[in-house]
């Protein structure tokens, strides 16, 4: 589905990512790990348009997906959350999800001359769909609510439904657990389950090494922006160079 060849980035003569080759099949929970200024969410911006790499190729579904804007890498099928939390806190819940729905609605020009019953009802119709992703979440309950009256995990949940109102194929979760206590993590972590078990593939940055190696069915690692590990849970946690980067060399 997502293949990263031979990608660096640059800044200023800083080198932030080195020749880092990555391949994510169609189905499934993958983890992209690595300690703090690793490189992982420079990955996330170079394949959500962001960012453009140095050297190296991004392909999507079989096409490059290199210099396109970032809405068209969202109209494409890769949706994402943010490290930093970024919803619209003014905004109720139920809209924040709207907005993710926008580039499939068909909001415009043209919508502005739609016969009224035609507006009402797609109108309803975006609104049920929004409702259903709040389901998703579990946050059902609090769809007229304002954004930011929900707790920190609830907000989290709220940036993976409006990611999913964009209809993606690849959903890209930046720490989607952080600031979450064990049960909020335990219900996050049946959530995305539910979301891979219908097609959906998911590539996840997280620090709670518990979550990532219960969730996920491979994880690649990060260290200093070079790739130096990948495989399944098992073989990462036993890996002599993750075993390094993260609790240090024995001297």
């Amino acid at each position: 589905m997502l293949s990263l060849v031979s990608v660096s980035v640059n800044f200023a003569g800083l080198q932030v990512l080195e020749d880092v080759n990555l391949t994510i099949p169609e189905g499934g929970i993958f983890g992209l790990i690595g300690p703090n200024g690793a490189g992982k969410s420079t990955v996330f911006n170079l394949i959500t348009g962001l960012l453009r790499p140095s050297a190296g190729a991004i392909e999507f579904l079989g096409g490059s997906i290199q210099g396109l804007a970032p809405f068209r890498i969202t109209r494409a099928g890769i949706a994402r959350t943010f490290q930093n939390i970024r919803v619209f806190k003014e905004m109720s819940v139920l809209n924040n999800v709207l907005v993710g729905s926008g580039d499939h609605s068909g909001y415009g020009a043209a919508r502005a001359f739609m016969p009224w019953h035609r507006f009402r009802a797609t109108e309803q119709s975006e609104r049920a769909t929004a409702r259903a992703l709040l389901g998703k979440v579990g946050l059902e309950g609090k769809a007229g609510l304002l954004a930011g009256t929900l707790s920190y995990g609830e907000q989290r949940r709220l940036e993976i439904a409006r990611a999913l109102a964009t209809q993606p194929k690849l959903l890209l979760l930046d720490e989607p657990a952080a600031g979450m206590n064990s049960a909020e993590k335990q219900q996050l972590m049946s959530e995305i389950v539910n979301l891979e078990a219908s097609g959906m593939t998911i590539l996840i940055i997280e620090h709670d090494m518990r979550f990532i190696m219960k969730l996920c069915h491979r994880i690649a690692v990060l260290n200093f922006g070079r790739l130096i590990a990948q495989g399944t849970p098992d073989a990462i946690r036993r890996h002599p160079e993750v075993i390094e980067a993260y609790l240090g060399r024995d001297e």
